[in-house]
C-alpha cells in the first residue's frame, strides 16, 4: 500500500494554531485509509512551535506570527522533519492543509492577517515539492480516491 503524507489537523488531531482541527469527514478518512497508508505531519509541531499560537502567514520568504515574531526558522525545520518523514515512509503524495503557511498550495494567506488570499506555495508544500513529492490539498481527496 503506497505511503502518502497528510496534515495530522485533517485527521482531527488538535495541533492547529488555535488549539483545534480540520477534520475531513469520516467518509473520506476510512477511503483514504483503504487507498493509502498515512503518515500524519504537522510541520509547526515538529518545528517546535507550541499549540496553541498565534496565528502566522508568509510574508515573502519569511512567515510572521500576527504579533511580529518571526518563526521563519521553526517552519523551515518542521519542513525538513516533513521531508525526511516523506523520504522515511517513500511517500511520492502529501495532502496538506490548505491555505496554511507551511502547508498551503497555489493558494496561500496573504500576510496581512485578513484572510485575503494570495498564489503561492507554504514553507513545507514548497520543499516537499522541490523534492518531487506531488502536494494535493484537502478539497483534492475525491480526485486522489479516484486515481489508480
Amino acid at each position: 500500500m503506497e505511503s502518502v503524507l497528510i496534515s495530522a489537523c485533517l485527521l482531527g488531531v488538535n495541533c492547529k494554531y488555535n488549539g483545534g482541527a480540520n477534520p475531513v469527514s469520516e467518509a473520506r478518512l476510512a477511503a483514504l485509509k483503504e487507498k493509502y497508508t498515512l503518515v500524519p505531519v504537522c510541520p509547526e509541531s515538529y518545528g517546535g512551535l507550541a499549540t496553541p499560537r498565534p496565528p502566522s502567514e508568509r510574508v515573502g520568504e519569511r512567515v510572521l506570527a500576527r504579533d511580529g515574531t518571526d518563526v521563519t526558522a521553526q517552519y523551515e525545520k518542521g519542513a525538513q522533519a516533513a521531508l525526511r518523514l516523506a523520504e522515511l515512509f517513500g511517500c511520492k503524495k502529501a495532502i496538506l492543509k490548505e491555505r496554511s503557511p507551511s502547508c498551503g498550495h497555489g493558494m496561500i494567506y496573504d500576510g496581512t492577517f485578513s484572510g485575503a488570499l494570495t498564489p503561492g506555495d507554504g514553507v513545507t508544500a514548497a520543499l516537499l515539492a522541490a523534492h518531487g513529492v506531488a502536494v494535493y490539498g484537502e478539497g483534492d481527496i475525491p480526485r486522489l480516491l479516484e486515481e489508480e
